[in-house]
């Protein structure tokens, strides 16, 4: 009886992304809103990477892993964005199913990049502060670029083994999907297969993802306590300033996935795992440049210079 039912349903062709309802009354502000956030994003990370590029001050190894992660920025937030603004504006978006999870695709890549790349960047740190007189033999160019071109094919391949699985299941609707863009969960709720296997694979599979986590709080262990050993306040601090802006844009990264992974998907607690969705996909990307810059006094010196170069008469 179950499979005539499902031999009765067609594959959907299309999905209806529902975003956050028919909210009219303040579309036009949310509109302007995310769309400042988005054009912000994009200037802050492009400016952060032309700094870096053009100040031979930093050419360093955190800078250039900083690069990558303003690359990832820019990627995943273009992944949404728009369709978001869409969304706003229309109450709601209809896309092609296979577009969907070309996003479903794309977003998951490349936050799993940027999870191994926060890991890569707390390693850094750790080589840099316990390790500072074999720091420039440790992280020398060619193991950069390992680091690097490691996290990127890591990040891709992870979710191709998920995406492989995911081809496994057949979708029969329902069409309508009550989120802002395409995610793992709510799109496999469209399947009419058993989706026993898919879900608790991937639910295995969140588990590996959390490594790059575990790394991260690993490196940060071992930076705490060589900062503990240090005996003068001023090293302390000296010491404590190199991870600090990393340190802030991790917790804000992980601790805005966690809740919303975490978060039970039913009810109100729906709209709240939007909310805690925009945080890391919209808010994380501009916060990032926006802390290494105002925190580091040489990309501050980097774009001052950069400043007065496209403005000679400036002071």
């Amino acid at each position: 009886m179950e499979d005539n039912k499902r031999g009765n349903n067609s594959t959907i062709t299309y999905v209806i992304l529902l975003g956050f309802g028919d909210i009219k009354e303040i579309g036009k502000a949310l509109f302007s809103l995310f769309l400042s956030l988005y054009v912000v994003t994009l200037c802050g990370n492009v400016v952060l990477i032309l700094a870096v590029q053009t100040s031979p001050r930093l050419h360093t190894p955190m800078y250039f892993f900083l690069c990558h992660l303003s690359c990832v920025d820019v990627g995943y937030t273009t992944s949404i964005a728009p369709q978001l603004l869409k969304e706003i504006l229309a109450g709601g978006v209809t896309i092609s199913f296979s577009a969907c999870v070309v996003q479903l695709y794309a977003v998951g890549a490349l936050l799993t990049v940027e999870c191994f790349l926060l890991a890569v960047m707390s390693y850094d740190r750790y080589l840099a502060i316990c390790w500072p007189l074999r720091y420039s033999v440790l992280m020398d160019s060619r193991a950069c670029v390992k680091l690097a071109v490691g996290s990127w094919i890591g990040g891709f391949l992870f979710l191709g083994s998920l995406l492989i699985l995911f081809t496994t299941l057949t979708f029969c609707g329902p069409h309508i999907i009550d989120h802002f863009f395409c995610d793992f969960f709510p799109l496999v709720k469209l399947s009419c297969t058993d989706t026993t296997v898919v879900e608790k694979v991937a639910f295995a599979s969140s588990f590996l993802s959390l490594s790059p986590l575990l790394w991260t709080l690993l490196s940060y262990g071992f930076i705490l306590s060589s900062i503990l050993r240090i005996s003068s306040s001023a090293g302390r601090y000296r010491a404590l300033s190199k991870c600090s802006s990393h340190l802030i844009v991790v917790s804000i990264f992980y601790g805005t996935m966690i809740v919303v992974y975490m978060t039970p998907a039913s009810g109100t607690a729906v709209n709240l795992n939007k909310i805690f969705s925009l945080l890391y996909t919209v808010l994380t990307p501009l916060l990032n440049p926006l802390v290494y810059s105002l925190r580091n006094k040489d990309v501050q010196v980097a774009l001052k210079k950069g400043v007065k170069l496209q403005c000679p008469f400036s002071k």
